[in-house]
């Protein structure tokens, strides 16, 4: 027999429900992405990975919650051919763009970006009813044709390209709406437009992808983070204020009960500018050594993903793409062209990495391959690099105008890791797992290892080759 007490009951049920659904989204429903990439974050610039001189908790917990990878990769040791591979899944040698997009540089570089006929993530997650921004730096290419909003973005703001390229300047979506840029406040605004997006597409799935300015050169924290009276740890400052930004954002998602069904991830796009720390990894950021190539990353899925792993199988960037688009339910034709594979079997059965091998680039060639313990360095920078001199003096300087500390900007005194080792050479063979510093060459001693990984070597360049 049905009442009126009943019938109330039923409608107040009925409404909870529906209240549960919209505050945390349905369960079965995509996940929310989150993806923030700090720009130049070494391997030990995170207390979870080592550091000590200054603390992370916030982005510490994240990794807490979730997994935290020990050998992570990207392919190049710089910005925008390894900006490339988080959007496409590709190495560089596939998807087109070695070269970084320089507007006051030569024509060259002022005019390339990501070829067109590359598909991005956020094309296919827009696809899939995906609400998709990107808020911080792109550097995919400039030129109008090559922006977010051209490549499955809803919206864009912020420095096309790195902070010490000049104009800096802010655009939002296609238009210049800052110049000169207030760098100091990047980090913050950034992380103002992030909440805002998270708050207005809570109620639908959505792909936020957050690139840092931050710690690229010049650093800029803002008047909350900066400390004038130590003036050496400016590099300090800044990992500070993006550890508080991580903490906002996991914060927002958790007060909008979004937590259970929003996947974050955290990473470098590759090694550190002076002033950071490779934790005692040898080279930096723009060399092919560990430090240059190896970064921090970790994932965040509760109730997906296993929390408080330390997972030590070797992974890549070139994964991203395919794991996202399998837990997003996106099924795309042809997915074998992609050079990742699905992360989920690693994160959540243990299972070893996919990859017989992984492989690093400069520019237009492959110098290094890693192999189970193995890297093999069928090149090096043989040179010592200009910025490694003692006298060196920085061309891009930072502006003074736009930034706090210009005069404290870390100079290559403060090299971020090992200059120790054998000298450079080619064919250099180094077992990671008793030398991550890579100090010994071991290439006399394993000759049949150093021609299985040149094999695999000359098999990836004759497809270089076949491109160029």
């Amino acid at each position: 027999m049905i009442t009126l007490k009943n019938t109330v009951l039923w409608v107040v049920t009925l409404i909870a429900l529906n209240t549960v659904m919209v505050r945390g989204q349905d369960q079965s429903a995509p996940p929310n992405i989150i993806l923030i990439v700090a720009d130049d974050m070494g391997y030990g610039d995170l207390s979870c990975y080592g550091q000590q001189a200054w603390s992370t908790p916030r982005i510490d917990e994240l990794a807490s919650q979730g997994a935290r990878f020990t050998d992570f990769y990207v392919p190049t040791p710089y910005c925008a051919p390894s900006r490339a591979t988080l959007l496409t899944g590709k190495y560089p040698f596939n998807h087109g763009l070695m070269d970084n997009p320089a507007p006051d540089a030569t024509t060259y570089l002022d005019t390339i970006g990501l070829s067109l006929n590359e598909t991005l993530i956020s094309q296919l997650l827009k696809e899939k009813g995906y609400a998709t921004t990107c808020i911080g730096k792109w550097h995919l290419g400039h030129q109008t044709q090559f922006l977010p909003t051209q490549r499955g973005f809803d919206s864009y703001y912020g420095i096309p390209y790195s902070n010490d390229m000049r104009p800096v300047h802010v655009l939002q979506d296609e238009e210049v709406v800052e110049y000169p840029v207030v760098q100091s406040t990047l980090t913050k605004r950034y992380t103002e437009k992030a909440l805002d997006f998270i708050e207005q597409q809570k109620d639908q799935p959505f792909f936020l992808y957050l690139p840092h300015a931050m710690p690229h050169k010049p650093l800029a924290p803002s008047t909350k983070f900066y400390t004038p009276n130590t003036k050496e740890d400016l590099y300090a400052d800044v990992t500070r204020e993006l550890d508080a930004s991580v903490g906002m954002i996991m914060d927002k998602v958790k007060a909008l009960d979004l937590e259970e069904n929003t996947l974050v991830i955290f990473m470098s796009d590759n090694g550190p500018w002076f002033g950071g720390s490779t934790a005692g990894l040898r080279g930096m950021k723009a060399l092919t050594w560990e430090g240059g190539l190896r970064v921090p990353f970790m994932i965040r899925w509760p109730g997906k993903i296993p929390s408080g792993q330390v997972i030590k199988e070797p992974m890549a960037s070139i994964d991203i793409v395919p794991t996202l688009l399998k837990v997003a339910g996106v099924n795309v034709p042809g997915q074998a062209q992609w050079d990742g594979h699905d992360m989920m079997p690693v994160l959540t059965q243990s299972a070893k990495t996919p990859h017989e091998a992984l492989y690093g680039m400069f520019h237009h060639e492959v110098y290094v391959v890693r192999r189970g313990p193995w890297k093999l360095h069928l090149k090096t920078q043989t040179h010592t690099p200009d910025y490694m001199d003692e006298n060196w003096v920085d061309p891009r300087g930072p502006d003074g105008v736009t930034i706090l500390g210009p005069c404290a900007q870390p100079l290559s005194d403060q090299f971020p890791g090992l200059l120790t080792g054998d000298s450079p050479q080619s064919n250099m063979l180094f077992n990671l797992e008793t030398d991550p510093g890579e100090q010994r060459n071991v290439a006399d001693e394993h000759p049949k290892v150093v021609r299985k990984l040149t094999k695999m070597y000359n098999e990836i360049m004759s497809r270089v080759d076949a491109k160029q």
